[in-house]
């Protein structure tokens, strides 16, 4: 009888214990997520890689996942935001298509606890964003400007040489940081006449394209040279981004650039796209510039583990992405310059891209 009772008792330990157990895990599973990642668009290859990173290392630490594109709709995002905080997201990774429209959405998802974190693109104008995961977005421009300044000799002291500039979207802060950091290497040889801007269009106010669209990049472009270079030749282009550098070489080519008579012009470019990298095989883009997603997925990943611990992510700029309301504390990868010189070195030897994608 004695010998009964114990057995009972082992087994309501026994059972109780499990249960705790299981308590446990289920508690552990719903910490591990679920992340909403809201990337703005698939029309670029780089945000799908971006999501598609994203997901891999958050599951890769058992957190579960809620990725979700927004074809570069502002609506869209918004609704899809509001929808992840309403489903219960403990974290928002947002890379924005228009960093000034989310307040109202953010006061919700802090009004319910969720931890935002700024994704590439600065979410501007909130009390309610955490941390900012990019790249130094300062030195993207002045690789993209150093590229012209090395394959024009202008340290030499040759020129005088025409460039026309162009700018990313207005409404992503990173615009501007990448308009800034190269206008800090450019601007001396614009006003020293080394450099000469026959459209004097300068400033983002007169070179930004909105959605970082190609085609509108085409059309200005096409503006640019019946208007002023019908006699003249274009030796640079400032461009911030591939997609962009795609739409100028279409329209450098429409009229004749890219042959020997008429050599084409030093093409600068951002994301090391696929489509870019061939065209720099070709020599018609020159250059661009490289972000490993892969790192900058990693770092967020991070961050967010931090966080969901209660610790403090590690963050290496304190100063520099005021949000018009808050310093946001931001850790920041370091871009590379990638040209017909290096690109296997840095695409394919670092497992990027697979070389048959290339060639």
């Amino acid at each position: 009888m004695k010998r009964n009772f114990l057995k009972t008792l082992l087994a309501i330990a026994v059972t109780g214990a499990l249960g705790a157990t299981s308590l446990v895990q289920v508690v552990h599973a719903q910490d591990k997520g679920p992340i909403a990642i809201s990337m703005p668009t698939k029309s670029s290859a780089r945000w799908i890689a971006d999501g598609a990173n994203m997901v891999k290392y958050f599951q890769e630490k058992g957190y579960k996942t809620d990725l979700q594109y927004a074809d570069d709709d502002i609506p869209n995002q918004l609704a899809q935001i509001e929808n992840m905080v309403t489903k219960g997201a403990k974290v928002l990774v947002i890379a924005a298509i228009d960093g000034t429209t989310l307040s109202d959405v953010l006061q919700k998802a802090a009004d319910k606890g969720v931890k935002v974190i700024a994704y590439d693109r600065l979410i501007k104008g909130s009390k309610n964003v955490d941390y900012y995961a990019t790249f130094d977005n300062f030195q993207v421009g002045v690789l993209q400007a150093a590229y012209i300044e090395k394959a024009l000799d202008l340290k030499a002291g040759k020129g005088p040489f025409n460039i026309e500039l162009f700018g990313g979207s207005p409404d992503d802060n990173n615009a501007f940081f990448f308009y800034n950091g190269a206008m800090s290497v450019l601007k001396p040889y614009i006003d020293s006449g080394k450099l000469v801007v026959r459209s004097k269009q300068t400033g983002m106010d007169k070179v930004s394209t909105l959605r970082w669209d190609g085609a509108v990049a085409q059309a200005r472009m096409d503006n640019l040279l019946s208007a002023y270079y019908t006699k003249d030749k274009v030796d640079a282009v400032l461009s911030p981004y591939d997609g962009i550098s795609i739409g100028i070489i279409s329209s450098l080519k429409g009229v004749g650039y890219g042959t020997p008579k008429l050599p084409m012009p030093v093409v600068t470019g951002q994301d090391a796209e696929v489509q870019s990298v061939k065209s720099i095989l070709k020599k018609e883009q020159t250059s661009t510039v490289f972000k490993d997603t892969r790192e900058l997925a990693k770092v967020t990943v991070a961050m967010v583990d931090a966080m969901m611990a209660g610790k403090q992510p590690e963050v290496n700029d304190t100063k520099t992405y005021n949000n018009g309301v808050k310093v946001v504390p931001a850790y920041l990868l370091k871009p590379v310059s990638v040209d017909i010189t290096n690109w296997k070195q840095a695409l394919v030897d670092s497992g990027y891209y697979k070389e048959s994608q290339i060639k």
